[in-house]
């Protein structure tokens, strides 16, 4: 089913897709599916942590999430994050307890660097919180600008073909060959032809922000990925 709806619905709706779908798989590792009457203001106070959040309150107004969503984002956070930061090896760790069936490391990597905004090798509780706000709460156009930055990996402002292509990859060993047994080896590099006739406008080698965003919008199964995880939390 799963190689159906690959083929069916093409790269750009997979991959905006997969993306969401690996941050809910990190929502349910850290127990935030379903809500908990259980108050945290009291822990997340009195938490002895290397990081400590900033106030919910600027958190609330930051992002579109409640104070009480807060809560529990933090306290599943602080339950597998005791720090109060995700570096990259754990993240890694996390992912691949999700995708057994395939290497999840290369878009692990990807990812982190999406939610590590800063740069500075850690995803504090705001950086995964304004992130999931994006992914799960965001406009489209949010949605979107997000998604580009995930796939421009040197953040230059373009996606290249080997960007693209390095994406694509990751995404192909994550899912697992056990899952596209018709595929063909060369099945990412053709997809990335696809993504590049159909984006690059202007025909430069590049597809610019603009590109990216005025394409998707134009794509109704990438328009139905955006609304299909809102609300989740």
């Amino acid at each position: 089913m799963l190689t159906l709806e690959w083929e069916s619905e093409g790269l750009q709706t997979v991959g905006i897709v997969v993306i969401i779908c690996a941050s809910l798989k990190l929502l349910h590792l850290l127990g935030l599916i379903d809500f908990s009457e259980d108050s945290v203001e009291d822990e997340m106070e009195m938490a002895t942590v290397r990081h400590r959040p900033e106030a919910l309150e600027l958190l609330e107004a930051q992002s579109k999430f409640t104070k009480k969503e807060l809560q529990i984002l933090y306290r599943g956070f602080k339950n597998e994050c005791p720090s109060g930061v995700v570096n990259e090896e754990t993240f890694k760790e996390i992912y691949s307890q999700f995708f057994p069936q395939g290497d999840s490391t290369t878009y692990a990597h990807f990812l982190f660097n999406a939610f590590d905004t800063d740069h500075n090798g850690s995803v504090s509780f705001e950086d995964f919180v304004m992130g999931l706000s994006i992914l799960l709460r965001g406009t489209v156009q949010e949605k979107l600008n997000w998604a580009f930055n995930l796939y421009d990996i040197n953040k230059d402002g373009y996606i290249t073909k080997e960007e693209m292509l390095d994406i694509m990859k990751a995404i192909y060993d994550m899912m697992g060959k056990c899952t596209y047994p018709v595929l063909k080896e060369d099945a990412p590099r053709q997809h990335v032809e696809t993504f590049f006739q159909k984006m690059d406008k202007n025909k430069d080698g590049v597809v610019t922000i603009d590109e990216f965003i005025e394409s998707c919008q134009k794509d109704e199964n990438i328009m139905r990925s955006m609304q299909l995880f809102e609300n989740v939390i």
